[in-house]
């Protein structure tokens, strides 16, 4: 019998507060995989902003991904469950369905050339240190670093724009 998202000890595992879904989304380009980078607009602007300074001090930022449903999420968890992963594998980069940032319209997981996306190798990129740097310029901030009062594992390719007001 497959396992139900409730009957996960989700609430165990992290210290997630629920995320807001955006209610508004804009085309920002396009993500790594071709797909329409979903974005708040005030997201949109300010990505497109920060990607095009970091192209002129010579680093490529590369958005990964973008805004995702609630649903989508669910799918995400619901597929790795599938695969055989427990829910603490699971849960340890992946939020509970209506607990992602990305929910909110406000997340972008960001990568750049030559690196492997969604990996802890980003933070070795020009383009992580650009960010570490210049990303507030922007109203980004890395919502997972090491040791995240969340309980998320370490995410440098994960920042948020605006991140204090999109909670429930």
């Amino acid at each position: 019998m497959p396992v139900e998202i409730a009957e996960l000890p989700f609430f165990e595992l992290h210290r997630l507060r629920p995320v807001r879904e955006a209610l508004e989304l804009v085309n920002a380009g396009w993500d790594v995989l071709g797909r329409e980078l979903l974005l708040e607009p005030a997201t949109a602007r300010a990505w497109c902003d920060m990607q095009a300074a970091a192209r002129q001090c010579g680093v490529e930022l590369l958005a990964v991904s973008g805004y995702r449903s609630v649903q989508r999420q669910r799918e995400i968890v619901l597929a790795k469950l599938a695969r055989g992963m427990s829910p603490e594998e699971v849960f340890r980069f992946s939020a509970y369905p209506g607990y992602s940032e990305h929910h909110s319209g406000r997340a972008v997981d960001v990568g750049t050339v030559g690196c492997p996306h969604l990996e802890a190798e980003f933070e070795d990129t020009p383009a992580f240190a650009w960010l570490m740097q210049h990303a507030h310029e922007f109203e980004f901030s890395l919502s997972y670093p090491r040791g995240n009062e969340e309980g998320i594992g370490y995410e440098p390719w994960h920042w948020c724009h605006r991140r204090e007001d999109m909670f429930v």
